[in-house]
């Protein structure tokens, strides 16, 4: 998996010097104006504290020069909001810069400062529901328009002359705007052209404007016995109704109904930290008490019944599904993103799931075989000394290290075909095979290693062909498998018994097992954590668990199985039609 490590190297360069701490000022901002949404962890809060740093050194006029080269790219919220809260002039080139999208600046407005939220009133092509948030937050347009109050009728020498009484012989419907001296330069034209009358005055007492404070607790004392249970139905609301700030017109005093589904976002002691929608403010802070094994392991969370107490929206059992999250910039666990759902909740099917899964492992490998790939590359260039000649001390731990990227690649693939197995999307390659002569090479390929231990296999088949319908190499490797780990865990002097036989259309191998193998039960043998390689033989890099695992994997994709029958292992292989012989059940089963 590649790691971008350039946050990093910035912060190793030391800020001795303005034209460093310049250069160094430039970096910062562009890399964390480039960074993911969610990017987080040690290395980001470092550089947000060396950026604090700077600023204080370097002077506001630069800093705002840097901001508004062309070559700044500022996609990050965070990044906004914290120069917004630095001199007027950096605040302002930070607003005018920013690329955000519109949930962004949603999301950023309310946590900007005053004098930052009237810059952005200055930027144009904000949103609409950007420019909404800004009405509703007191931030009126850029202009103050004109103040309509009715008067006596304006003749053009009071607008020249704002001392002079207007006659009072009876109220007309027009308005005196403002002399042109008091209005900003962009209306002063508007305010010396033609004034057009205003709408007659309505005499309703309900949409009348406000004329004092006593008007308006009026009407809040009434908008308060509507909404008090029992009342009659209110009528529709006038535009001068009380409204609720930031939209807080569909507030409602009735409690919340029951939730029956909602996201959630842990940190890393599985502790909820975000919820969405109303059961945010009900469930943060609880912890997901029930799932702290695989916490520690930083496994996935699957249908983990939990109950909830508190509030009766989220109170009872629910079932919570949920996978780990990791962070981009250094691979450090942050916690667990996931679904709470209800007993009766609709949850994804069981193949869809473990597809989704198997794909996201074949692109996790994918990304790791980039990197080993490379390191192998190089090695091997130093010990075939392609770019000249080459000390041999260099020479001989470049071949260890292209032994161990081929022996990691070599996991790799093992890891690759367990999850395509398991996931449906590979199957075994057909063919005819003898399996039966096969083991028996298999043997005699590890009689160099069972020999001078006196350990080994003692096979018993009947005496006939076992063809099945796999290909020779699947056939191989599957052998390889079993027997391999066999033969490693068997301790000197012990012998394993081999029994073949046909039953029912089926091929029948009986495989004894070890007596360490043995002892253990299912859990402990098919899902054994893997160990350091201390034998010179060895079927996988993984363990034993996962061999044995990839080898059911294989006979099931076959269209066969594999059981645990007491201390042996039994596998059941489809028989090619026509290979002949009859069925011999105790001879398999002896």
């Amino acid at each position: 998996m590649r790691f971008d490590d350039r946050l990093a190297t910035v912060l190793r360069l030391r800020t001795e010097g303005g034209a460093v701490a310049r250069v160094q000022f430039r970096q910062l901002v562009d890399l964390l104006g480039t960074l993911p949404g969610d990017a987080n962890g040690p290395t980001v809060d470092a550089a947000f504290a060396r950026l604090a740093v700077l600023s204080g050194l370097i002077p506001a006029e630069i800093r705002t020069r840097i901001i508004d080269e062309p070559g700044v790219r500022l996609r990050s919220a965070r990044l906004v909001s914290f120069l917004a809260q630095s001199d007027a002039a950096v605040a302002c080139a930070a607003v005018n810069r920013a690329d955000l999208s519109e949930d962004q600046w949603i999301d950023l407005v309310p946590a900007l400062p005053l004098a930052a939220r009237g810059l952005m009133r200055q930027r144009a092509g904000l949103p609409a529901r950007v420019e909404a948030l800004l009405d509703r937050l007191g931030l009126g347009p850029r202009a103050l328009p004109p103040v309509a109050t009715p008067q006596a009728v304006a003749t053009p020498q009071a607008v020249a002359t704002p001392q002079a009484e207007a006659p009072q012989t009876q109220p007309a419907p027009s308005f005196t705007p403002p002399p042109a001296a008091q209005l900003p330069a962009e209306q002063a034209p508007a305010a010396q052209a033609q004034v057009r009358p205003a709408p007659p005055p309505t005499t309703s007492a309900e949409t009348a404007p406000p004329r004092g404070i006593g008007d308006i607790v009026r009407r809040i004392e009434a908008f308060r016995r509507a909404r008090e249970p029992g009342a009659a139905p209110a009528r529709a609301a006038s535009p001068d109704a009380p409204h609720l700030p930031l939209g807080g017109e569909d507030f409602s005093l009735r409690p919340p109904a029951r939730l029956g589904t909602f996201d959630f976002t842990s940190d890393a002691e599985g502790r909820i930290v975000w919820a969405d929608g109303a059961a945010a403010p009900m469930v943060v802070g609880q912890r997901l008490a029930p799932a702290e094994q695989a916490i520690r392991r930083r496994q996935p969370i699957r249908a983990l019944v939990m109950d909830l107490s508190g509030a009766p929206a989220v109170s009872g059992e629910w079932h919570v599904d949920a996978v780990p999250t990791f962070d981009a910039l250094t691979g450090r666990f942050t916690g667990y993103q996931g679904r709470f759902r209800r007993g009766g909740s609709v949850v994804p099917a069981a193949g869809a799931m473990a597809d989704s899964e198997a794909d996201r492992m074949r692109q996790l490998l994918h990304e790791l075989r980039t990197p080993v790939s490379a390191v192998q590359g190089f090695a091997e260039v130093i010990q075939q000394q392609l770019f000249g000649p080459t000390p041999h001390e260099y020479r001989a731990l470049a071949a260890n290290i292209v032994a161990d990227s081929a022996r990691i690649l070599a996991g790799f693939d093992e890891l690759e075909r367990l999850a395509k197995l398991e996931s449906g999307a590979l199957e075994t390659e057909p063919g005819e095979t003898d399996i039966g002569a096969v083991i028996r090479a298999t043997v005699a390929q590890l009689e160099p290693h069972t020999g001078p231990r006196e350990s080994g296999f003692d096979i018993e088949a009947q005496d006939r062909l076992f063809t099945v319908g796999i290909a020779p190499g699947e056939v191989e490797r599957l052998a390889w498998r079993l027997l391999a780990t066999a033969a490693t865990c068997a301790a000197p002097g012990e012998r394993l018994a081999i029994r073949l036989g046909v039953d029912g259309g089926m091929v029948k191998l009986f495989l004894q097992l070890p007596a360490t193998l043995a002892a253990r039960n299912d859990d402990d043998l098919f899902y054994a954590s893997a160990t350091a390689a201390t034998q010179a033989l060895s079927a996988g890099m993984f363990g034993t668990g996962f061999t044995l695992r990839l080898a059911r994997a294989e006979i099931r994709a076959a269209g066969g199985s594999m059981t645990r029958e007491g201390g042996a292992l039994m596998i059941d292989l489809p028989l090619v039609s026509g290979s002949g012989g009859t069925a011999d059940r105790d001879t398999a089963r002896r």
